[in-house]
């Protein structure tokens, strides 16, 4: 059977960088493990039309992935499959897996889409392809009609779908237990990308700008449930893949693709600080450690002793982000992080004690926060000094607790799914007296208090990765760091001077 797999094509509005999508490189082997023949076509990087693809491979299925603000062009996409093939469509991801706001049923009355998978999908992604092989077989004039009769009853058993039958009615089976034994998933399908499309992953040391990088997922969920996380959607069970598992497919990344950095993308990946300690001795054994590598969504401060950074730096770990979010405790409480500053302190200290590059990711705007609240937030980030501070927008997205907290005691800024992106400086919501100008005078308050710090600019302009990609970084900054007006002002002394 022929599958396809799309990445709606998505770009926030900063300068991103564009990796390929984890989630569909795991759907893309499993279905090949099964015997079918995979594309993927990944928007962001294609100059192929759409249309034409479709014509060319015509798939007998196709599988899309949509995050809340890519969820809109999802149903265009979906939409524009069914004018070219009559085939069943399915859409998966973190967006329509949300079932408290019936996001399923959303996605199921857009044009196009058939199945919803919820959670994670790789199991039930094969079942969806086995149900409709077993339907092809039977039935070789193919109708998408037919195949979604609700008097055909193919899709009642299936657990962790959502579907729309042929007479317009919604179902949601019951959820799919998480998967367990995640050492029997195959390794993500690389060979499916156009990998000489993607950029680096942050990047992780100064010279590979552009050099082949690679993500991989060491463990799945996570067993805290901080109110403004949008992963809360997804298991809370914590699974690990064995040290050995991860250690194979590490060795395939470096050895058989070329790997030149490596992206953990594990959202909790010390939660059991032995497993962890024993594939650092495994990378170091099987001389794997001259590879940079990074925590791409950081690691638990509370959980970060020296001994184990100091491992991690052996066994090749560059660089690791802490998810610190608010410089006040009663904040920090309030979003049930579980964690207090001192130890946040003690994390950053082990982390530069043994050798690391840090990062430091923030919200600006959190349920309770108040004018003096945020300066106490730029002021930590100040103080633990990583080298680099993500200041993000909170922006409530559904499924979380802040969503809920909002909808009912506050008002939402934004209607458009297509808005509910973090980094560019505009205010989700209003809660009280956090109003919408406070909080985006915040935000460009934190990135101009901490990045023009005088030792910080000279730290900056004497870094080789800065001179490598001066033209980016002062794009991102002029976004980021300069208020409207003060940009214009800056805008006219330039051009006065020919700079622009």
């Amino acid at each position: 059977m022929r599958v396809a797999l799309i990445n709606p094509r998505f770009r926030l509005p900063i300068d991103t960088r564009t990796t390929p999508h984890l989630g569909l490189a795991y759907l893309g082997a499993v279905s090949e493990e099964r015997g079918d023949e995979v594309r993927i076509f990944d928007a962001d990087v294609e100059d192929q039309p759409l249309e034409e693809f479709l014509r060319e491979f015509r798939p007998h299925i196709v599988g899309i992935t949509a995050n809340t603000p890519q969820v809109k062009q999802a149903w265009r996409t979906a939409a524009a499959v069914k004018r070219v093939l009559d085939i069943p469509v399915v859409l998966g991801g973190p967006h329509p897996s949300v079932v408290s706001e019936n996001l399923d049923f959303e996605s199921l009355e857009h044009e196009g889409v058939d199945i919803v998978v919820r959670g994670e999908g790789e199991a039930t992604w094969l079942e969806v392809c086995q149900k409709v092989e077993s339907f092809l077989r039977d039935q070789p004039a193919f109708s998408t009609k037919v195949l979604m009769d609700p008097g055909k009853k193919i899709w009642d058993d299936v657990l962790g779908i959502s579907y729309k039958t042929s007479d317009g009615q919604l179902h949601r089976n019951p959820d799919r237990p998480a998967i367990e034994d995640l050492d029997s998933l195959p390794w993500p399908a690389y060979h499916l990308f156009k990998m000489e499309r993607y950029t680096n992953l942050q990047p992780a040391i100064d010279h590979v700008e552009g050099a082949r990088s690679f993500s991989i997922l060491t463990s799945r969920g996570c067993p805290y449930r901080c109110a403004f996380c949008s992963q809360s959607v997804m298991p809370i069970k914590w699974r690990a893949r064995s040290p050995e598992n991860v250690l194979e497919e590490w060795r395939h990344l470096v050895r058989d693709l070329g790997a030149e950095e490596i992206g953990v993308l594990d959202d909790s990946a010390n939660i059991r600080v032995k497993r962890l300690m024993e594939l650092a001795d495994l990378l170091i054994a099987n001389r794997l450690n001259h590879v940079p590598w990074i925590f791409v969504n950081g690691i638990r401060a509370n959980l970060a002793s020296r001994e184990l950074l100091a491992k991690l730096k052996q066994a090749g770990l560059k660089r690791t982000a802490f998810g610190v979010e608010s410089g006040d405790p009663q904040v920090l409480t309030a979003i049930d992080k579980r964690i207090d500053l001192d130890t946040i302190r003690e994390a950053f200290r082990n982390a530069k004690a043994v050798g690391l590059e840090t990062i430091g990711f923030f919200i600006i705007g959190l349920p309770g926060d108040t004018r003096e609240s945020m300066q106490r937030t730029i002021d930590f980030a100040c103080e633990l000094d990583p080298l680099i501070a993500n200041f993000s927008m909170m922006t409530p997205y559904p499924g979380t607790r802040v969503y809920e907290i909002v909808k009912r005691h506050g008002r939402m800024l934004v209607e458009d799914w297509e808005d509910y992106v973090f980094f560019d400086g505009r205010a989700r919501y209003e809660l009280g007296d956090l109003t919408a100008e406070l909080q985006e005078e915040m935000w460009k308050k934190a990135y101009r208090q901490f990045y023009l710090r005088p030792h910080r600019v000279l730290m900056t302009v004497t870094r080789k990765d800065f001179w490598l990609n001066y033209r980016r970084t002062f794009r991102v900054a002029w976004r980021t760091i300069f208020p409207r007006r003060e940009k214009e002002e800056l805008r006219k002394q330039l051009e006065a001077q020919g700079g622009l």
